[in-house]
This record gives structure tokens, C-alpha cells and sequence, in this order.
């Protein structure tokens, strides 16, 4: 297990090191000059020189590559050129609204694609299999931005239930927090709920139709235990995989709904930072989110190794 974990870690590494030499020539290579923007088309060259100086743009690619890292490694994520704040203070603020609109996503994803998928997949051929996977096949044709804006104006407009958008903060208390984030958790978990539905019911009949399956069948135990204490371990590999990548992409890609919401995360951040070209700010959240994904990832090769300690053998 040791040795699986030391290659998965340096794996990790390398993966790091090379998102972020293509973070930041990506962004790098994109039109126009921050300082230039700042200023106004107005502006005198001097006066472009000395603010470019002022937010150090004026030094070379390389020599800024390399002070970026070094700072991102010592926790210090630079200084915004629109707000003259800490990127990390932003990012902070930003997190704690993201974080739990990501995990919030996830867990109502889990909770309604576990039963679905298990439901489909014990009861294949039956009307119960026929309506789960028409019902998913509908949530993945549907955006979530499509479903977020159907639940703002049912329950926002209409209904009166709920705020139309907007995040009170966590210091309201508990409840009002994750009232405010219940539309954007609920809109960015059904098409993801859908895809795990298929994809655990995919998995299960596989395991179901092993030879393993029959053998605890034949030894007396009853559907409900075999699906228990065998089928469900066994079908767990596939299912891990996607719930690493979902929870990957409901914190980084969550950006439309962010601004559907007009939720305060870091989606927002970013493409607010985009419009302004704040790109120590853009090239610094991308590298956090990047950063989150392998670790999601990372985390997940070793679940694997949990669930099947065969994996560790082939490392």
C-alpha cells in the first residue's frame, strides 16, 4: 500500500507542476495588458509604464513564472491589480461559499442517484427500471442553468419559497446559509444525480451477473444481503470515479449557476476577474481548482485500493 501511495504522490506532483506551466501561459498569451485596461484607452504610455512597473508585468515571463509558484507554494497567492487585496483573502471569502455549494451538490446527487440506480438495476426489465432511466436520460438532456432558472421562477417568483439569488452569509446562522444555497445545490445535482444513477446501475448488473453473485445466492442468502454484502463493494469502483469527478467539476465548473444566483463563489470571482484582466487573480483560483481536482482524484486512487486491495498488487 505503501508503494501504491508513493507513485499515486509523485503522479500528483507531476500532474501539479504541469497545470500550472500551462495555466499560466494560457493566460499569459490572452490579448490585451491589465495596465492598459486599468487606465483607460486615454491613457499616456508613461503612465501605462509606471503602473505596469507598480504591478510588476514589466519583469520577465520566466522570472514572473517563477515568483507566481514560489509564492503559491508559501500560501501567498499575490495581490489583485483591480483591488490591491490579497488574492488569498478573496479566495477565502469566495470558499466558504463554493466549498459548500459543491459538497451540498454532491451529497443530494449521491442521496437521490444511490436508491435510483440500485432501484434500476435490481428491478431490470420492470417498469421501475423504464421510468428511472427515462427520468435520467430527461435530467441529462437538460442543462442545470435550464433547471435553475425553472426553480427561481417556480419557487423564487411563484411560490415565494425562496430568494431569487444572493447569499446572506454563514454568520445568519446554519439554516439560512444552506437555504440560500438549496436552488443552486438542487439545480447543479440532478443532471449530475442522473449521470450516477446510470452509471450504478450499469455497474451493478455487471456485478450481478457474476459467478460470486450465484455462489452467495446458493449458499441461502436472501437479494437484500447479497446486494449488501457483495454486489454493492464490487460495483463501487466505477461509482467512486465518477463521484471524484463530479465533485470536481460542481466546484470548478459551477460558474453559471454562481451567476444564475448571484451567488458570491468563486465562480463569480473568476469570471469577474476575467472581464477586469485581474489575471494574477484568474491564473491563481484556475490553479486552486486544478489543485483540488487532482487531490479529488488522488483521494479516489486511494479508495480504489480500499475497495479492491487487488489495485495495490498492479501498482
Amino acid at each position: 500500500m505503501l508503494r501504491y501511495f508513493l507513485k499515486r504522490l509523485l503522479s500528483l506532483v507531476i500532474s501539479l507542476a504541469v497545470a500550472s506551466v500551462v495555466i499560466f501561459v494560457a493566460i499569459e498569451v490572452v490579448p490585451g495588458d491589465p495596465a492598459s485596461y486599468m487606465l483607460g484607452i486615454n491613457a499616456q504610455e508613461d503612465t501605462i509604464a509606471a503602473l505596469r512597473e507598480d504591478l510588476g508585468l514589466n519583469v520577465p515571463v520566466f522570472q514572473r513564472y517563477l515568483g507566481w509558484i514560489s509564492g503559491l507554494v508559501q500560501g501567498d497567492f499575490g495581490t489583485s491589480y483591480t483591488y490591491r487585496t490579497p488574492v488569498a483573502d478573496m479566495i477565502g471569502e469566495r470558499m466558504w461559499v463554493s466549498l459548500p455549494l459543491a459538497l451540498f451538490a454532491l451529497t443530494l446527487s449521491t442521496l437521490i442517484a444511490f436508491p435510483a440506480g440500485i432501484l434500476a438495476a435490481t428491478k431490470r426489465g420492470s417498469i421501475w427500471d423504464v421510468l428511472v432511466m427515462g427520468v435520467t436520460q430527461l435530467g441529462i438532456a437538460i442543462p442545470n442553468f435550464w433547471f435553475a432558472m425553472l426553480m427561481v421562477l417556480a419557487f423564487a417568483i411563484n411560490l415565494r419559497w425562496f430568494s431569487a439569488g444572493g447569499f446572506p452569509g454563514w454568520e445568519n446562522g446554519l439554516f439560512v446559509g444552506l437555504k440560500a444555497l438549496l436552488l443552486p445545490a438542487v439545480s447543479l445535482a440532478l443532471p449530475q444525480a442522473s449521470i450516477l444513477a446510470r452509471v450504478m446501475r450499469s455497474a451493478l448488473l455487471d456485478t450481478l451477473d457474476e459467478d460470486f453473485i450465484r455462489t452467495a445466492r446458493a449458499k441461502g442468502l436472501t437479494t437484500g444481503q447479497t446486494l449488501r454484502r457483495h454486489a454493492l463493494r464490487n460495483a463501487m469502483i466505477p461509482v467512486l470515479t465518477i463521484i471524484g469527478l463530479q465533485f470536481s467539476f460542481l466546484l470548478a465548473g459551477a460558474i453559471i449557476i454562481e451567476n444564475v444566483f448571484f451567488l458570491p463563489g468563486l465562480g463569480r470571482l473568476v469570471f469577474q476577474s476575467i472581464s477586469q484582466r485581474d489575471l494574477i487573480v484568474v491564473e491563481s483560483v484556475v490553479m486552486l481548482l486544478v489543485f483540488a481536482v487532482v487531490m479529488v482524484n488522488f483521494a479516489v486512487d486511494l479508495a480504489y485500493a480500499a475497495v479492491d486491495p487487488r489495485l495495490r498488487g498492479r501498482s
